[in-house]
């Protein structure tokens, strides 16, 4: 793949962009700017968006199987109703640690929320930590020490999970429990090289390999189950957030964007920064897992 299969899609210079979640039975597209405490919702078939200016600074943003999100915001878990734009607050994993804050979650196969934390005022304190919300409501913390808990995914069979330790320039994989969503065995998935940014947002394709986005990196990779880079594709932008399969077939990429950090002359450079691309792939993604609680 080479750059001109990246595709601006819209302008909407986003400060941080995040976590791009297709709905198939709206065969819409949603994502949020959580600095501007903004959800957006696209519609292909128009070519438009909504926007929906939301109380609470959402970092991450998920589907419940009965309708409404779940959602991870800087103030803890809460549920999200779009049409009435009301919050219900849930749990803050972090109460007692006010400079720690929710960041990037996942929903295993199970219909549980994973979600992990960051110190939003040191991004390199070992500080994140990831915990597990099962459908009962109940919370569990199962591992920490995380400079920025970020993408996270699940193999095609969930027993495998992988998560981003941003600024420790890593990838780990766990073995996945499905029975108990418990994890063991944490061991390195992939060191990324600090020249070629830090990793950001997760998922994983219907073959089984792992794309990433790298803040500061100017791309999207994707490995191999063994961690191997199997290509990477180029983007006019440096701060590259999150991405998530999308359209019809499940068969092209959306990804989100920052100008967040950037110095007036960067952003010159830069125009395109906070905006969202979309790239056509011979790769089909899989249908987001929804929350059974």
């Amino acid at each position: 793949m080479t750059e001109n299969m990246v595709e601006r899609l819209l302008p909407v210079q986003n400060e941080i962009g995040e976590t791009p979640i297709w709905v198939v039975k709206e065969q819409a597209l949603y994502w949020i700017d959580y600095e501007r405490h903004t959800v957006y919702r696209y519609d292909p078939t128009t070519g438009e968006y909504q926007t929906f200016e939301v109380a609470r600074a959402i970092t991450g943003l998920y589907p419940r199987a009965i309708g409404g999100w779940i959602t991870a915001t800087k103030t803890g878990i809460a549920f999200w109703e779009q049409h009435t734009n009301e919050f219900t607050f849930i749990v803050d994993p972090e109460a007692d640690t006010p400079k720690v804050c929710c960041n990037d979650a996942v929903i295993d196969r199970q219909g549980r929320f994973l979600v992990g934390t960051m110190n939003e005022q040191d991004f390199n304190a070992p500080d994140g930590s990831l915990y597990r919300l099962d459908t009962n409501g109940s919370l569990h913390r199962f591992d920490s020490g995380f400079a920025v808990c970020n993408g996270m995914g699940l193999s095609l069979d969930g027993r495998t999970l992988y998560l981003t330790d941003m600024f420790h320039q890593q990838i780990l994989a766990y073995d996945y429990d499905l029975a108990t969503g418990n994890i063991s065995h944490q061991r390195p998935f992939v060191r990324v090289p600090e020249e070629t940014g830090a990793p950001d947002g997760l998922i994983v394709d219907s073959e089984d390999f792992i794309w990433s986005a790298h803040w500061g990196g100017w791309r999207i990779t994707r490995y191999d189950p063994a961690g191997k880079i199997e290509r990477e594709i180029r983007l006019p932008v440096a701060n590259v957030t999150c991405l998530g399969f999308g359209g019809a077939d499940l068969d092209e990429i959306y990804v989100t964007t920052a100008w967040s950090e950037l110095s007036q002359q960067e952003r010159k450079e830069q125009p395109l920064a906070g905006d969202l691309f979309r790239v056509k792939t011979d790769i089909k993604g899989l249908p987001e897992s929804e929350f059974l609680g």
